[in-house]
């Protein structure tokens, strides 16, 4: 997706007048460069970002002494991951319990790399298979609903999964492998979706019975959170940490294999990037995670311009991935048509608890910050906005 020279760029990065809510200051800085500024000033790296990692680290091993695993690890197969699960087992001495879940779209890649690197780590792992006929179902709602993220059914379950994990195995601490230095911070209106909302649109456009999918209501993340002291930690906020590094790393010392993008070794996060994206809403979320590089000295400008005008994938695999998509949806290519032809929709058409999280956010700001090792990164953009 070649950069529209009509919109204004931001003069740090490569977000544009199409990402949602963007605004641009007299320098011609936008407020998501100033949002990726805050974060880095507030989660700096080197010494400092070293010794607020092992206060944390210390908090583990107090917390969990007396159990047989101290944290939890969520692991997908991919770079950030399963170094992550190197990490936390052999570099700083925790025991983690490695945690994946199975919705029937991993890619054999990313499997057999779960495989090799909890075996070879000697960590317990837990795999929840969702009965694949629900997140079918859940799927297909969302397409239906003709919203962008249609993958929020995979994110819902993923987090929680990991929290009744946490409150059945009694741990406190959640490990992700997410960096914003490497992904940024992606608009709402791109990404938001919430229970209630998954909810609505499976009675909506759903037929079937969810017995296995482990979503989790916002009362009881929150109780968890607050009450039970569960808390979801990003250690790569902290730690130096080189994708391009650990990837080395991984092959040489586990034979891990790289699955050949960003998120792609889940296929249907694969085909929502890009396909489902670009092609129906005319959405490259590289503009994003390509900006956060250039802050993060990853990348310069100019590479970052020269990589988005190339596709992530080519026509031919487009083509390949969107037949595969479909045979496992039971979509025929006229539905397919007709799904791509919807009005396109905004998760704002749907009811959802997004109003509510503000209040939450607004009212409950300080005991957050008392209970949480990181802000959310709603609460972020929600404390920039203010200014």
């Amino acid at each position: 997706m070649v950069l529209d020279s009509t919109k204004q760029l931001c003069k740090l990065g490569i977000w544009d007048e199409s990402v949602p809510g963007i605004i641009f200051n007299e320098d011609g800085i936008s407020n998501y460069a100033v949002i990726q500024q805050t974060l880095m000033k507030t989660y700096p790296r080197g010494q400092k970002g070293l010794d607020d990692w092992n206060v944390i680290v210390e908090k583990v091993r107090a917390k969990g002494k007396r159990q047989k695993y101290n944290c939890i690890v969520g692991i997908s197969g991919g770079v950030d991951s399963s170094y992550l699960l190197y990490l936390i087992k052999e570099k700083y001495g925790l025991r983690p319990l490695a945690v994946t879940l199975d919705n029937g779209w991993s890619s054999e890649i990313a499997v057999k790399n779960i495989k090799l690197v909890t075996e070879k780590l000697n960590v317990d792992l837990v795999t929840h298979v969702i009965d694949y006929e629900e997140i079918k179902d859940l799927i297909r709602s969302y397409m239906f609903a003709s919203l962008p993220w249609i993958d929020a059914p995979t994110d819902a379950a993923i987090k929680g999964l990991m929290y009744k994990i946490a409150l059945r195995e009694g741990i406190k601490f959640i490990f992700r492998g997410n960096d914003f230095r490497t992904e940024g911070k992606q608009p709402r209106a791109w990404t938001y979706s919430d229970r209630r909302q998954l909810k609505y649109l499976h009675k909506k456009y759903g037929n079937i019975r969810l017995k296995t999918f482990p979503s989790l209501s916002l009362g009881k993340i929150l109780y968890s959170t607050l009450l039970m002291g569960v808390k979801e930690v990003r250690p790569y906020y902290y730690l130096d940490y080189s994708k391009a590094e650990a990837r080395t790393f991984l092959e040489r010392e586990f034979g891990w294999k790289y699955y050949g993008g960003h998120h792609h070794e889940n296929i249907f996060t694969k085909f929502v990037m890009s396909y489902w994206l670009p092609e129906k809403f005319k959405i490259d979320k590289r503009k994003i995670t390509l900006s956060a590089q250039i802050l993060s000295d990853e990348i310069s400008r100019e590479q970052a311009i020269s990589a988005i005008s190339v596709p992530t994938i080519s026509t031919e695999q487009k083509e390949e991935i969107v037949r595969y998509v479909l045979k496992k949806l039971d979509l025929s290519m006229d539905d397919f048509i007709k799904i791509m032809s919807l009005p396109n929709k905004s998760y704002r058409d749907y009811p959802n608890n997004e109003k509510l999280l503000f209040v939450v956010l607004k009212y409950f700001s300080s005991l957050i910050k008392f209970v949480s090792h990181q802000k959310p990164m709603l609460f972020v953009e929600m404390e920039q906005n203010k200014r």
